[in-house]
């Protein structure tokens, strides 16, 4: 628990005169466990929705003097902060060229952005970096550098922003494009577009607070920034109060828990305060539970509400989800984990107490929904919690996460304004004014009941209703995708993890050989002729060179299996392939290449320690092994088909649980024939016109629309064989 030491450590003098350091029966909060600091907060704001966090964030960075610090899953230069008129020479308004002038006019200022260093499959809505002048440059002083300190398969979740240290902002809302709404979530509003294309309205919450408070989090954010980069930042002293002059405090002088997620690093244990601090508010729950969150499936939360509706006096519980997900591949896992949830407590429900709604937009086109992503919580009239954690699995243990946590402690104007956030969330979701809302709770005996008596045709929550249940086979291969821990991959690469003594910074050795090693190659093809050997003619005739070779093909298909387990991209090896061979041999030795791979990470499974690969696979894929022995080709094409597991591991896994081998082969060259295909076709047409030749773009357009109607089909194979397997179950719900 190095962490929490180290923030302890900076706030000790004060904690020892804070309530929560002795046993409080009022207080939830016991630092070290479920929080890692309490701190007092002299001014507390809730902002709901982005248009009121970037108006406030807008306001208190220009009465910045020495530091802004932006920690976030993701940021985006061109982000639009207001759409007031900006008269000439005025700050501006993309927050980008906002922060370059801030500091331009502020020669003691430095702003730091720490964003998520993302896999590029998160890539398509990310801003491009700002490398060789390409977009948006940061100014001197605008200190922007990336985290990839996270394990694989994780994510730098926390959205902290500092000023001064004086004021934090934390909850749900990155500073990025396809954020910005407000509360009114028109279907269609001409400022809600990013890169020139609508999106759909967004609803999400961040608090803001001051005092210790805000000191306690910029800890965090000062820990984060050295464990990314190296450097160790000293806290700011603020040289006057930069709270935004037209941000109105919502609550004053309470006590705030500040609670993490951390994944293990190293020798040192995962940090899961947030999953507790989760278990201990439903826990203390008496009269009602409101949540509003992204997901909804993480099982331990599930239990505990569970666990509370089989009360006969336990709290009712208000659930708030988005409808849809976000494509297919989020469809078919964490919207089936979240099915298997909400019909587990419908079951429990025996009281009626529980009640899933979403927010119902009329007029929105087909396809969209208004998109919950905030993730609140509020207890009674005791305690409210905002932050960046989902209810799902890896935001307990696998990402790190940050919430805020308020509590009333006996104050009555604290409890009372607890309750006024919990129903203008309400009141904004049902369309209804709050004084509406207050009205009807007085006078219905529920909360749920006043929902129900409010709920009308137009914008309005509606119950979510339309529960599809998934067989088993389903479930468990969904669950994959949202792990408790980071799959163990010890045995595929070394730990280079920081131990005691390690460096914390990035590896500039590395770096610096990378470099070097271009800086060379320019050198190269800038003084010598290889510019004129290297030519796209001359690769080509090489590939085809290669290819006539008698060993040429064993070792194109051997390539595979070294690839599969350092991670290499297979189908470079499949364009390269292509090139050598032709399309119809490389695609053949491509797809025997890839099946071979499988079959020799199948039999190290077969030859493992059981215990070595329990470590491997982690308590998800543990799960998995009963459903790839009941339904082993389909739970292996489905494995290929949706990549929520590496290559090696899903194989290794295989072997383990001893699938059969030709369950195994069959189901590799049916998951992978889509991907190669497309890829040798892209391939083909890529030496045309490396050679001059054109491109067929009928040809391409053609791959393209088999490409989504196979997705349509594999769509509808899946819930056919689903539908399939749940017959052969007897059709009952897990």
């Amino acid at each position: 628990m190095g962490s929490v030491l180290y923030l302890n450590r900076g706030l000790e003098r004060k904690e020892r005169a804070l309530p929560s350091q002795a046993p409080d029966p009022e207080s939830l909060l016991r630092p070290g466990y479920n929080c890692c600091a309490v701190a007092h907060a002299e001014r507390v704001a809730f902002l709901v929705d982005a248009d009121a966090y970037f108006r406030a964030f807008y306001e208190a960075a220009l009465r910045a003097r020495r530091s802004i610090t932006i920690l976030g899953w993701d940021f985006n230069s061109q982000t639009r902060l207001h759409f007031d008129p900006v008269p000439e020479g005025g700050p501006p308004a993309l927050l980008g060229d906002f922060l370059n002038y801030l500091v331009a006019r502020r020669r003691s200022l430095h702003v730091r952005v720490l964003n998520w260093d993302y896999p590029m499959v998160f890539g398509t809505d990310r801003e491009f970096p700002p490398l060789y002048g390409f977009g948006w440059k940061p100014a001197h002083r605008v200190h922007l550098r990336y985290d990839d300190t996270h394990p694989v398969g994780g994510s730098q979740h926390q959205k902290i922003v500092l000023i001064d240290d004086a004021i934090a902002f934390s909850g749900g809302i990155d500073l990025t494009v396809r954020r910005w709404d407000t509360p009114e979530h028109r279907p269609s509003d001409p400022r809600r577009t990013a890169y020139r294309a609508p999106y759909p309205p967004f609803h999400d919450v961040m608090v803001a607070l001051d005092g210790e408070a805000a000191g306690a989090l910029a800890a965090i954010a000062r820990e984060r920034w050295q464990l990314a980069t190296g450097q160790k930042l000293k806290p700011v002293a603020a040289e006057q109060d930069p709270w935004p002059p037209s941000l109105e405090p919502d609550l004053r002088s309470v006590e705030a828990g500040i609670a993490r997620t951390l994944p293990p690093r190293g020798e040192q244990p995962a940090i899961r305060e947030v999953e507790r601090l989760y278990l201990d508010m439903i826990a203390s729950a008496k009269r009602q539970i409101y949540i509003e969150n992204q997901y909804f499936t993480a099982p331990r939360l599930a239990a505990a509400l569970e666990k509370r509706l089989a009360e006969p006096q336990g709290p009712e519980i208000v659930l708030v989800l988005r409808l849809l997900s976000h494509g297919w591949l989020e469809e078919h896992t964490m919207h089936v984990l979240r099915t298997r949830l909400i019909r587990r407590l419908r079951q429990a429900d025996r009281y009626g107490r529980f009640d899933v709604y979403y927010p119902h937009v009329p007029e929105l086109a087909s396809g969209c929904c208004l998109d919950v992503h905030s993730k609140v919580m509020i207890v009674d009239d005791r305690s409210l919690r905002i932050g960046s954690a989902n209810l799902c699995n890896r935001s307990m243990g696998m990402d790190t996460e940050c919430d805020v946590l308020i509590e009333s402690r006996g104050k009555p104007d604290v409890a009372a304004g607890i309750i006024d956030f919990r129903d203008r969330l309400l009141a904004e979701h049902l369309g209804v004014s709050v004084q509406a809302l207050r009205d009807e709770i007085g006078k219905s005996p529920t909360l749920n009941g006043a929902i129900a008596a409010l709920r009308h045709d137009a914008r309005s929550l509606r119950e979510l209703d339309d529960i599809k249940d998934w067989p088993d086979v389903i479930h468990e291969i969904a669950a994959v995708a949202d792990p408790e821990e980071p799959i163990a991959l010890e045995f595929l690469i070394s730990d280079r993890s920081a131990g005691p003594g390690a460096p914390l910074g990035p590896a500039w050795g590395r770096l610096a050989l990378f470099a070097l090693a271009i800086v060379a190659l320019s050198a190269l093809w800038r003084y010598t002729p290889l510019a004129h050997i290297v030519t796209a003619e001359n690769t080509i005739a090489w590939a085809k060179e290669f290819g006539g070779q008698p060993w040429a093909p064993w070792t194109v298909m051997l390539a595979y299996t070294p690839a599969c387990f350092v991670m290499f991209p297979r189908p470079l090896i499949t364009l390269a392939c292509v090139v050598a061979f032709g399309p119809w041999m490389g695609f053949l030795y491509a797809l025997f290449g890839i099946v071979g791979s499988s079959i020799v990470t199948y039999y190290v499974g077969k030859r493992m320690r059981r215990d070595t690969v329990r470590r491997l696979a982690g308590p998800r894929l543990d799960r998995m092994v009963n459903v790839l022995k009941k339904h082993g080709l389909l739970a292996m094409t489905l494995l290929r088909l949706v990549p929520i597991a590496p290559f090696a591991v899903e194989g290794i896994v295989a072997g383990a649980v001893r699938l059969g081998l030709w369950q195994l082969t069959a189901g590799t060259a049916i998951g992978m024939l889509p991907g190669t295909l497309v890829t040798t076709v892209f391939g083909d047409q890529l030496e045309t016109a490396l050679s001059g030749g054109e491109i067929n773009w009928w040809l391409v357009g053609g791959c393209a629309a088999l490409l989504v109607g196979g997705s349509l089909l594999v769509k509808r194979w899946f819930s056919k064989m689903a539908g399939r397997m749940d017959v052969q179950a007897g059709g009952q719900p897990g």
